[in-house]
């Protein structure tokens, strides 16, 4: 199995993941030039793509799936309060319904949802099990580690996390109070900490890597993003996982798992 986060933050998320020429997307929320052009970086094109898979329904987890889905002729997943909450695709026949805890195989990859807690009407994070059973999760837009986010955490190979945000300059940063209080409360967003912490009290030895995402243009850096994953790490002497830091602007290499 194989992945790259084409692009994760505000400005939108789009996750790529391929097992034996079987492709799909977790989010659409860039454009279908982009998907194109990211994926070429990487020798990839859009021909394997057989489904979107959609987390909730904020523009930057939607914007480009219309687009896609009715170019490539493709499926667009999502629950039905997400469907019903936002505009997916213009051609409705496209669009299919899952639910909470339902996984479904597509090629020889079983895709799961899980409900998680977010500011939205029904939103999920997915986790994609390879045919040699090896476990990946894509976990953002969360406001807490709630027991299925801690469940999909202990028993994965390898895990894109959000860590949005660092708390100190959240709290010194231009957001107006109202919005910062929302992106720290339990339908907001993961913090740097939270998600270490996590992963930390977790995550099984056998994780290889994790992809750090969706972090804020305006209170979070990368370099404070690594330094409290790696500073809280260290404290378990069987788990040391590569550690990368998505962008909003280019890919992350093709990751094999």
């Amino acid at each position: 199995m194989e992945l790259s986060v084409l692009a994760s933050g505000s400005s939108g998320n789009c996750f790529y993941i391929e097992e034996n020429n079987t492709a799909l997307l977790i989010d659409a929320g860039i454009s279908a030039k982009q998907v194109v052009e990211r994926l070429g970086t990487m020798r990839k094109n859009t021909d394997n793509i057989s489904a979107i898979f959609i987390t909730h329904e904020h523009s930057d987890h939607v914007k480009g799936a219309d687009v896609l889905a009715r170019h490539l002729n493709i499926p667009i997943f999502a629950t039905k309060k997400t469907a019903d909450n936002c505009f997916l695709c213009s051609d409705s026949s496209l669009i299919q319904h899952i639910k909470n805890n339902q996984t479904l195989k597509l090629g020889h990859m079983r895709i799961n949802a899980f409900s998680k807690s977010h500011k939205c009407a029904d939103p999920v994070s997915y986790s994609i099990t390879s045919e040699k059973n090896k476990k990946l999760s894509i976990i953002t837009d969360a406001g807490y580690s709630c027991k299925n986010i801690i469940k999909n955490v202990a028993d994965s190979d390898f895990l894109c996390m959000e860590s949005n945000h660092d708390l100190k300059m959240l709290a010194e940063g231009p957001y107006p109070y109202f919005l910062k209080q929302w992106i720290k409360s339990d339908i907001g967003h993961l913090s740097n900490l939270q998600a270490s912490l996590c992963i930390l009290e977790h995550a099984p030895s056998k994780l290889k890597h994790v992809v750090l995402s969706h972090l804020s243009e305006k209170n979070n850096t990368p370099e404070l993003a690594l330094s409290t994953f790696n500073n809280l790490i260290k404290e378990r002497r069987d788990l040391s996982p590569k550690v990368t830091v998505s962008s909003r602007f280019i890919p992350t290499p093709l990751f094999k798992i």
